[in-house]
Parts: structure tokens; C-alpha cells; sequence
């Protein structure tokens, strides 16, 4: 059965004008490019499949499953703190940590329970924060389905690569909807497989771990990662 309101709602979320942030940050488009490794639109699909199967779909949709099925907040900030700890590279953690507490001051503003909850765990440890543990915050306080919190998730993934390249002026906004397609193929396939409950969190993309890293290095820089 269609969920018209539902619908609405992966709109509003998914939309990249929702002001969580998300401009701020390139999960290493930025850094790719500089070295070299991302100049055409087919460079382009390649990273953002490396991150949606590599990265996404082993680590943040664990993360975000494990942290939607907890019962309280401690249960929460115990998946917090398994984000830190599988995270290996400190400038991946910190910009984690930084889109997630972004994420979750819009939802304090606009004054959901658990959102409000959580930000004073937040508040008082450095660790917590981590993206796809807000997500879930956020897509149960918004009152979305799992499935559809994790939607969400990849797709905001996606338009956020996607609209780092485009500001880049790597690909135009042609080359971007097409980007845009095929990476929607790909997340449709990846969530047709449900990962075990007790799944742990893992990823495997060196190249754009090393990117990410690099960035405090660089003189300029347009994005946090």
C-alpha cells in the first residue's frame, strides 16, 4: 500500500535543502579530485559505489539498525560509541561526529523527543554524535519506518557526493542526474538484502579514507571532509 504521507515525508528529508548541513561535506570527492583520482563523471560513480557497498551498506546501515532497535538512550550511545571505535581514520570519525551533531541540532530545534534526549548524552561526551546513529534518532522521531530510514540514509549519502562534485565543477548538472540514476539502482539493490541483527559494522575504502585524512594537509579546501 502507498504511504502518500510517508512519501511526503522521504521528500522533505531527502531533499538537499533540508538544513542539516550536508553542504559542508564531501566524504572525499574533494580530495580525490585534488590528487588527481576523480576528474570525470565515471570516476565519480565508481566512488560513490565504493562507498555506498564498501562503506554504507556494511557499516552505517548496521550502525543505524542497531541504534533504531535500542531501547533507550544509553542502548544508543552504546552503538555511539561502536561508531568510534570501527572508525579507523580520526578526520572520517571527526566528520562523522560533526554531520551527525549537525543532523541532530535541526531536530532539537524543532523539538522532537528523542533528538532533545539524546543531545544532552551528546553534550557530554566528545565521542557520540556519529551520523548514522542520529539518522536513526531523527527517522524514529519523524515517525519513518525503518525501510524507509534507511532510504533516507543512502540517498542523502548520495546527493551529498553527488552535489560535491557539481560544486567542484567536476561534472555538470546533466552528468549529475545521470549519477544520480545509476546510484539509485545500486542503493535499490542494496537494501533488498537485510543484514543479520547482529551484523557488525565494518568498511573497506582506503582510497577515500586516505583522501578524507589528507584534507587538514591542504592550504585550500572548500568541504570539512
Amino acid at each position: 500500500m502507498f504511504d502518500r504521507g510517508e512519501a511526503l515525508a522521504l521528500l522533505q528529508l531527502g531533499d538537499s535543502a533540508f538544513p542539516a548541513g550536508g553542504f559542508a561535506f564531501s566524504w572525499g570527492v574533494e580530495g580525490l579530485a585534488a590528487d588527481g583520482l576523480l576528474a570525470r563523471h565515471d570516476d565519480l560513480d565508481g566512488v560513490i559505489a565504493d562507498h555506498l557497498a564498501q562503506r554504507w551498506a556494511t557499516m552505517d546501515r548496521i550502525l543505524l539498525r542497531r541504534a533504531w532497535r535500542a531501547s533507550n538512550t544509553d542502548a544508543i550511545s552504546s552503538v555511539d560509541r561502536l561508531a568510534e571505535a570501527t572508525t579507523s581514520s580520526a578526520e572520517v570519525r571527526d566528520g562523522s561526529r560533526r554531520a551527525g551533531r549537525a543532523l541532530l541540532g535541526v531536530w532539537v530545534k524543532l523539538a522532537k523527543p528523542l533528538s532533545v534526549s539524546y543531545r544532552a548524552r551528546v553534550s557530554a561526551d566528545p565521542r557520540l554524535g556519529h551520523l548514522a546513529v542520529v539518522q536513526a534518532i531523527t527517522g524514529r522521531d519523524a515517525g519513518l519506518s525503518l525501510d524507509a530510514a534507511e532510504l533516507v540514509s543512502g540517498w542523502t549519502l548520495i546527493t551529498g557526493l553527488v552535489s560535491a562534485a557539481v560544486r567542484l565543477g567536476l561534472i555538470g548538472h546533466i552528468d549529475s542526474q545521470q549519477s544520480l540514476t545509476r546510484a539509485r539502482a545500486l542503493l535499490s539493490e542494496l537494501l533488498t538484502d537485510t543484514p543479520d541483527d547482529d551484523a557488525m559494522p565494518s568498511s573497506f575504502t582506503p582510497f577515500i579514507d586516505i583522501a578524507v585524512s589528507r584534507g587538514p594537509l591542504r592550504h585550500v579546501r572548500m568541504f570539512t571532509t
